[in-house]
């Protein structure tokens, strides 16, 4: 259920949205779906936390991730929100455009930020703003079958998408075997990771040339047998993707290193001929798979409680809490130090895939970014109907051309109805142009939170610093960065 749908459903229903004086000491903060696993992770936080703070109680609630959202929007309407809670970006942007999240510059200073990856907290960051503590996200990486690369002739891991492709039509020109599995139910996000937008001055985009080539290249390997058949298409190809790879059926395999290790207890044959490298960025200079999960501040929060709430946010989410949660989850910590941790970075003499795996990943970790599109409703609606038109020219059911003609034609008519305002994001294009050589302004939407155009340009003016080579789109209402397309 969307946010606006939600307050609109618990006010007609008669909830007070009065402010709430919450107690000036006490801190309840949320997770999703950590029970039971990680309770005694969580409980040991909140036990040396408090015996370091005389008179702080702090109390964890854990909801399931499918509920969480509508609990908070009750909470925030009922005047009562937690202190903290546990969001991903997407959910983020779209509750801080509509005003249910506070800011938290304030309670992280420039030493602060400095604990964290510059690019989870660039993540985090909706029109010049910061909208929470960054804590652990994920990254892809790629395994390949070395029989299956030896008998294709391929002596190495591939160093992006276009040799990815041209692997996998070798490996089934030579062996018979499908080489890869993208997921293609997500082409929106390989889209904009080979930084193609799919939506630019209020418009679906994403049948121009550079669209058509990518989707080309895709559809030359399917024919050629590159691409593993088996649920291409479909909203989640990952099971049929290991399970072809731990069958010897796939030559090669992209996903978090957490499958590497399934790939070991399952089919230790196939894990003893399998190698693994860092998933290519490709031009963006983004990692695949990056999905930034965060502790954001609600609004209604008492603004006497804040200087407590950022010191435990800041508590929750430092280098050494980070470390312990990411290597008990097998995920990535999103503070700086802890990614560099010897866990991550190195690989042991005589190590096996699953180690190498790990250490693959944190070499990408630095450049992992959530990639999605915001502000649209019905927005998995749209993605579907580009799904069907990409299945079509991929397996020659219809010309690409008019098969992404016809889902701009979807989507522009769906997006029509949808346009805003436009005032305070025209008047900031030529400013950005001036300060930022090559940035673009999606002067379609407004930009609620923006309006002042320095407080705009804020935030990638600092970011320009090293040069910029193009890049900087404002997608419904919030600042969207290409992070690759500039140098930190």
């Amino acid at each position: 259920m969307k946010i606006k749908t939600m307050l609109s459903a618990l006010m007609a229903m008669g909830c007070a949205a009065a402010v709430a004086a919450a107690p000036a000491q006490k801190i309840e903060f949320w997770t999703f779906s950590m029970k039971p696993k990680f309770t005694p992770y969580f409980d040991g936080i909140v036990k040396n936390y408090e015996a370091a703070n005389p008179g702080v109680k702090v109390e964890w609630v854990d909801f399931p991730w499918d509920v969480i959202q509508t609990k908070l929007v009750t909470r925030i309407v009922a005047g009562t929100p937690p202190a903290l809670v546990n969001l991903n970006v997407p959910w983020a942007d779209e509750f801080a455009r509509d005003g249910l999240l506070t800011p938290v510059d304030g309670l992280l200073n420039e030493e602060a930020r400095g604990h964290y990856l510059p690019a989870a907290l660039q993540d985090l960051n909706f029109g010049g703003k910061t909208y929470g503590f960054p804590m652990y996200s994920n990254v892809a990486v790629i395994t390949y079958n070395t029989e299956i690369f030896k008998a294709a002739g391929i002596a190495r891991a591939p160093r992006s998408l276009d040799e990815q492709l041209a692997f996998a039509r070798q490996i089934a020109e030579r062996t018979g075997k499908a080489g890869l599995c993208p997921a293609l139910a997500k082409i929106d996000g390989l889209m904009m990771q080979q930084g193609l937008p799919v939506i630019a001055n209020g418009r679906a985009v994403f049948n121009s040339p550079a669209h058509v080539a990518l989707i080309r290249k895709l559809a030359d390997t399917y024919k050629a047998g590159g691409l593993l058949k088996d649920s291409l298409f479909a909203e989640d190809n990952f099971p049929a993707a290991i399970a072809a790879y731990k069958g010897g059926r796939l030559g090669m395999l992209l996903a978090p290193p957490t499958a590497v290790k399934r790939i070991e207890a399952d089919a230790k044959d196939i894990y003893a001929i399998t190698d693994v490298a860092p998933a290519p960025l490709g031009p963006t200079g983004i990692a695949d798979g990056g999905w930034l999960i965060h502790f954001a501040v609600p609004a209604g929060v008492d603004t006497r409680l804040l200087p407590a709430v950022g010191k435990f946010a800041r508590y929750l989410s430092n280098d050494a809490n980070q470390l312990e949660f990411a290597r008990q989850a097998s995920v990535y910590p999103a503070a700086a130090k802890a990614a560099r941790d010897p866990f991550f970075m190195s690989v042991p003499p005589r190590a096996g895939a699953a180690e190498k795996a790990v250490a693959a990943g944190a070499v990408s970790m630095p450049h992992s970014r959530t990639l999605y599109v915001a502000g649209i409703p019905d927005y998995d609606e749209l993605r579907r109907s580009l799904v069907k038109a990409v299945e079509a020219g991929v397996t020659g059911r219809q010309d690409i051309q008019q098969a992404l003609d016809a889902a701009v034609a979807i989507w522009n008519k769906k997006l029509a109805k949808q346009r805003p305002s436009t005032a305070s994001a025209i008047g900031m294009d030529q400013l950005l142009s001036d300060l930022v050589p090559g940035a673009r302004v999606d002067s379609s939407w407004a930009v609620g939170e923006c309006d002042a155009a320095a407080e705009f340009a804020g935030l990638a003016v600092p970011r320009a610093g090293a040069g910029v080579a193009g890049g900087v789109f404002v997608l419904a209402g919030g600042l969207w960065l290409v992070p690759g397309l500039y140098r930190l």
